[in-house]
């Protein structure tokens, strides 16, 4: 009997554990979406400025850069890839406006990728412009630029 309440014991300490750490996770992913939801000084959120970009450049996407994006986010989990999609395509969407485009062309979908991901994304988005056979060079100086 003292060894069946020992070994409950130890079950119960670990799903204990494995709990809080979910938890922990989840609180920290919660938290994040939060502080992008607390309006800035100009009364828009992060999230709000995202949806605006989007909204804005909707027409611009043609079918092309569309299966370009969804290729180069495809690496990233299923569980974030949304999220990713669409914060990548609100940086694409600002760039384009900023540069008073008319289209989303292959150039904007690339400069747009690596500013909107961490760096050691852009390992991955060379490998894959080098299949497509897209000249990443002129890209350089965004690759190297430090965030």
């Amino acid at each position: 009997m003292n060894e069946m309440s020992t070994g409950f014991s130890l079950f119960i300490v670990g799903w204990t554990i494995v709990l809080v750490g979910l938890m922990g996770i989840g609180g920290y992913f919660m938290f994040r979406k939060f502080l992008k939801s607390m309006p800035k000084k100009d009364g828009k959120s992060d999230l709000d400025w995202q949806d605006y970009y989007i909204d804005k450049t909707r027409a611009m996407w043609t079918e092309d850069g569309l299966v370009l994006l969804n290729e180069l986010v495809d690496p990233v989990p299923q569980l974030f890839r949304d999220v990713a999609r669409r914060s990548i395509a609100a940086k694409i969407g600002q760039i384009a406006l900023e540069e008073k485009a008319t289209v989303i062309t292959t150039d904007l979908i690339v400069k747009g990728y690596i500013v909107a991901t961490p760096k050691r994304d852009h390992k991955w988005l060379i490998a894959h412009l080098q299949s497509k056979q897209i000249d990443y060079t002129p890209y350089e100086k965004y690759l190297n630029a430090e965030g």
